[in-house]
């Protein structure tokens, strides 16, 4: 047998105990690119524009998503570990995401979009590396009323999901 042969051999689990994590991670970048894709064609006045019932301005919204996925993906890597997510409330996000508001108040779109492509990349990246186990790991989570959730669960809820959310939420406010 070839040495290439050995070492396709050896990489044919792999890739296939990935497959659940590569997909997780294309569709963090397809969150990622639909939301960098609207922000690129925002006029100034649409990029200040302030989100109803939430208060922050569009780009400080884009920059938020960008600036939270080294967090999510701290607390990702917790549950992959089977190590319990504690002492996290939704009163410190709420504090953690008015701090953002105001300390990127003015966040310029080059910037915001540089983050997102930066930080998504790294979180697709993170998220790819993540075995099938460590994936169905569950522990305890405080933002949910410590119910044992699995990593691929809070991947989901969490950094996944982000991106759609805020997308959502400012193309309605731009139809309004």
């Amino acid at each position: 047998m070839t040495t290439t042969t050995l070492q396709q051999r050896a990489a044919a689990p792999r890739a296939i105990q990935h497959r659940r994590a590569q997909a997780l991670a294309d569709r963090l970048e397809q969150g990622a690119r639909a939301l960098a894709e609207l922000a690129i064609g925002l006029t100034e006045a649409q990029w200040q524009m302030r989100l109803p019932k939430d208060g922050r301005k569009v780009g400080v919204v884009v920059h938020h998503v960008a600036n939270m996925y080294p967090l999510e993906l701290d607390l990702t890597a917790k549950l992959a570990a089977g190590e319990p997510i504690t002492g996290v409330t939704w009163d410190d996000v709420a504090a953690v995401n008015a701090a953002h508001a105001q300390e990127h108040d003015g966040v310029t779109k080059e910037a915001a979009l540089e983050l997102l492509r930066r930080n998504s990349a790294a979180a697709a990246a993170a998220i790819r590396e993540l075995s099938d186990e460590q994936l169905d790991r569950a522990a305890p989570v405080s933002l949910n009323g410590d119910a044992p959730l699995t990593c691929q669960f809070f991947v989901e809820d969490h950094a996944l999901r982000h991106s759609f959310h805020h997308l959502a939420r400012i193309r309605a406010a731009l139809k309004s």
